[in-house]
Order: C-alpha cells, then structure tokens, then sequence
C-alpha cells in the first residue's frame, strides 16, 4: 500500500449524518451539496498527499470531475421521459420498450474554463457534456484570473480579471465554473459577476459551481453574493475550525469554523494545485 494512504483525513461529524447516500448533512442550504463517497475520499487522499505529482495528480483531477459531472447532470439537469425501442423488438415487438427519464439533450450550457486551475476539469466536463448534449446548445468560455493580495503576508484581497473569451449569448444556459479549489470565493463571485451582469449577452437559467474541496468562507462568500448559486463540492475542508464545530454537524456553528489560513491556503487542502495541476514547482 501506498505510503500516502498512511494518513487518512477524517471529521467527526460525517459518520452516520448523510440525509441522503450520497452527501453529507449540513445546515448551509439547499444549494449546497457535499458529497459522501469513499471511492471519492480515496481519490483525493492520495490527490492531497506530498507524493502525488504530475502526471498522477492530473490524472485523479480528470477521473474526479467525471465522477462529478456524471452527478451534477443526473441531479440538476432538466430531463424527460423517453420511451426506447431497443434490438429485442424483432422478437417482442409489444416488449422492447426501456421507459425511463433521461437528460434533455437540447438543454443548453456553457462551461467556464477559470484558468489555470480549472483548465483541465473544464476540458473533461466539456467533453463528457458533448457525448449527451446537442452541439448547437453547449459552448466552452475562457477566464484567465490571479488571486489580488496585500501585505507581506500576501492575505487575499479579491481576484483579478486579465483575459475573457465568452462564445456568446448564454439566455437559458446553465453556466458551469468547474474550479478544483473553493477557498475565499473571490475568483468564482468575480467570474459569475460577469454573467449575471452585462459582459456577456443573456440570462442564465442557473449557475453552478463545481469544486473538488470548499472551505465554509468559500460557502458563505459565495451563498450571501450569489444565493442561487449551486454549490457542488467533494470534500468540506474546515480543519482549522474549533472542536466543537467538527464535533457538529456542518454549519451548525458558522462563527467557529474555518478552512483558510491567514494567507488564505485550504486546510487541510491539497497545497498550490493550480502549480501542481502545471507542473509549476519552484
């Protein structure tokens, strides 16, 4: 085994308090979905560990976001119910019939590449959205954005916008921001300002964040700006939070917890991983 499977990230509260199978209990609304999948945590155990590098670490980030994108579109996507004939109707021409709703391929969606982090779970959400979706409706827009900061202890101010490639109109799209790290919120508010406001033609039907970890100054920034946001995350990162909040269920007491240190990196977090994602090392 693995020595980075040596240490395992736990919180107290997860065990036996997910309403469905699938996610964690939280009290940060109806928005917000956590997910509760140890196929999932064992992914990003070794994503967040010392010996994950590139090309590995790029590998789990593509394997992940397909997990996630698979979910987001089963769970928040419009769908119909279709009648299918299959290849038994020879036989059982009355039989061969699979009823079941399936997801309406005409919805229309836009993904947000918020580079440089977000470049490849952009590209593979992208791509699996094209194998179900008719190509008219779905379009991939381009964000280049940088943390602001200040002071030598480089705290974060808010982010910086230095490029934008918007495909066009997007009235009834569902945007998608598919960003691996959810710390302060800045970037993704920043990015969403743009298309609930006037930069690009159109009114999005919902807007959605999808984030491989969160912190719950992430959640709250983002929730308070944008409350219609849907929030999508794998793993709830509060490490810094006190014991009474981890004993908790998540939310239960927002003023005691914390995810982000004072420079704003994620505890327990993952380090730079838009550096790592690159193979940016110093």
């Amino acid at each position: 085994m693995p020595a980075h499977f040596d240490i395992i990230y736990t919180e107290k509260h997860q065990e036996g308090t997910a309403v469905r199978a699938d996610e964690v209990h939280h009290f940060y609304g109806s928005k917000v979905h956590l997910a509760w999948d140890p196929m999932i945590f064992t992914w990003l155990a070794e994503f967040g560990s010392e010996e994950c590098l590139h090309p590995r670490m790029n590998k789990l980030v593509k394997q992940l976001y397909r997990r996630m994108i698979h979910t987001v579109v089963s769970r928040s996507f419009p769908r119909f119910h279709r009648r299918a004939t299959t290849r038994m109707v020879r036989q059982y021409p009355a039989q061969a019939q699979f009823h079941a709703p399936v997801v309406d391929y005409d919805t229309k969606v836009t993904v947000v590449n918020v580079a440089r982090a977000g470049t490849s779970p952009a590209g593979v959400c992208f791509e699996a959205l094209g194998e179900i979706l008719l190509p008219a409706g779905l379009h991939q827009d381009h964000l280049m954005m940088q943390r602001t900061v200040e002071g030598k202890s480089e705290r974060v101010t808010g982010a910086g916008l230095s490029g934008f490639k918007p495909c066009g109109n997007v009235d009834e799209h569902i945007v998608i921001f598919p960003d691996p790290m959810g710390a302060t919120g800045h970037s993704l508010c920043k990015a969403a300002e743009l298309y609930a406001g006037d930069a690009v033609p159109g009114m999005p039907a919902k807007m959605i964040s999808m984030n491989l970890m969160v912190t719950p100054e992430f959640i709250r920034h983002v929730t308070k700006r944008f409350p219609k946001m849907e929030i999508w995350a794998l793993r709830l990162d509060r490490g810094l939070s006190s014991e009474k909040a981890l004993n908790s269920i998540p939310g239960a007491h927002p003023d005691e917890e914390r995810g982000l240190t004072d420079n704003h990196y994620i505890v327990p977090g993952a380090g730079g991983v838009g550096e790592l994602l690159n193979n940016a090392l110093s």
